[in-house]
């Protein structure tokens, strides 16, 4: 789930990189933040997603660790 989940979030940066470059090149203001928002969005998923994964890990090691001890 992990690899679909970021996948999903650099495609939508992607696409928000491109309505950015197509609001500038034609003035569009809007279609501009509508690309930065996009951009935006796609980080802050990719960075809890990223913490989500990191916190499993942690868990996991934690549990390793206690398993170990017994």
């Amino acid at each position: 789930m992990g690899i679909l989940d970021k996948a999903k979030d650099k495609a939508e940066q992607l696409i928000g990189e491109a309505k950015e470059k197509i609001g500038q090149m034609t003035g569009n203001e809007s279609l501009e933040n509508a690309g930065k928002r996009d951009q935006l969005a796609g980080e802050v998923k990719e960075a809890g997603h990223d913490l989500r994964d990191k916190a499993a890990g942690a868990v996991d090691d934690l549990k390793d660790e206690l398993s170990d001890d017994k």
